[in-house]
C-alpha cells in the first residue's frame, strides 16, 4: 500500500431521530453502559488507522462536549449540516488543510455502533486500489414489493437488490467535489449517490449483518444483544 495516502473517518451526527420518540438525539441514548455514539467512535478509533475522525454536530447541541470522548486528540468537530450531506461535506471540510485528493475517506452513521473492526479491514482492503471506492452492503434476503398508495404494483428481483451500510469509502477529492455538485439534490441519500449521480460506478463490499442502524426504540435491545454477542 502507498504509505503516503492517508485514512480520514467522517461521522455526520447533526442528526435528531424524531423516529426514537425520545428526549434527546438517538446517538446520544444509553446503550450497554455508553452512549451510541461513544460506541461508534471507539470502534473507529480501534481500527487505529485514521489520521483523524471528523464528527458533525449541530451546533445547539448540549450533549456532546459532556462526553469524554469528544476530546479524543484524534477527533475533530466540525459543524453539522440540515441534510446529512452537508453534515458529510463539513466534516470533510474541516480537514481540508490536511487531506490530499487521493486520500481516503470513510464516512459512517453515528447510530450504528455495532461495526467491527473486520468489516473496516475488509472495506479498506477490498477497495484501497480501486479508482472510486464504494460502500459497505447487504444483500437481500427478503421479497422486495414495489407499492403505491398501499397496493402493489410489482416485484423487484431481490438478486439485484442490496441494503447500503456505513462506511462508505471514497477518495477525498472525488468525494467532496460530488457533494459540493449536488448540494440539495434531494436524491442525495447517501455518499455513494452523490457518486452515481457524477457517473462513478461505486463498488460493494459484503458486510455483516450485525452492522445494524438505531433507527426505532426496538432497535436498542437488538444493538445491546449484537455488543453483547461480538
Amino acid at each position: 500500500m502507498n504509505q503516503t495516502i492517508n485514512f480520514w473517518a467522517v461521522v455526520p451526527a447533526a442528526g435528531v431521530g424524531k423516529r426514537m420518540n425520545a428526549d434527546r438525539p438517538k446517538q446520544y441514548l444509553e446503550l450497554a453502559g455508553k452512549t451510541v455514539i461513544e460506541h461508534t467512535l471507539s470502534r473507529l478509533l480501534q481500527a487505529n488507522i485514521f489520521s483523524a475522525i471528523a464528527v458533525a454536530i449541530s451546533e445547539e447541541d448540549p450533549y456532546w462536549p459532556e462526553l469524554d470522548i469528544a476530546k479524543n486528540d484524534l477527533i475533530i468537530t466540525a459543524p453539522g449540516g440540515k441534510e446529512r450531506a452537508d453534515s458529510v461535506l463539513s466534516g470533510l471540510k474541516s480537514i481540508r488543510e490536511k487531506a490530499k485528493d487521493d486520500d481516503w475517506v470513510l464516512v459512517h452513521d453515528a447510530a450504528r455502533p455495532c461495526l467491527t473492526v473486520i468489516d473496516i479491514r475488509l472495506l479498506i482492503d477490498t477497495l484501497v486500489n480501486d479508482d472510486v471506492g464504494g460502500i459497505l452492503a447487504l444483500s437481500s434476503h427478503d421479497t422486495l414489493k414495489n407499492v403505491q398508495d398501499n397496493a402493489i404494483i410489482g416485484t423487484l428481483d431481490r438478486r439485484t437488490i442490496w441494503r447500503a451500510l456505513t462506511p462508505q469509502m471514497f477518495r477525498y477529492g472525488m468525494l467532496k467535489s460530488a457533494l459540493e455538485e449536488t448540494a440539495g439534490d434531494p436524491r442525495i441519500t447517501d455518499e455513494a449517490s452523490a457518486l452515481e449521480i457524477q457517473g462513478y460506478t461505486p463498488k460493494i463490499v459484503e458486510g455483516r449483518p450485525d452492522n445494524i442502524k438505531i433507527t426505532r426504540p426496538e432497535d436498542l435491545a437488538l444493538a445491546q444483544f449484537y455488543l453483547e454477542q461480538q
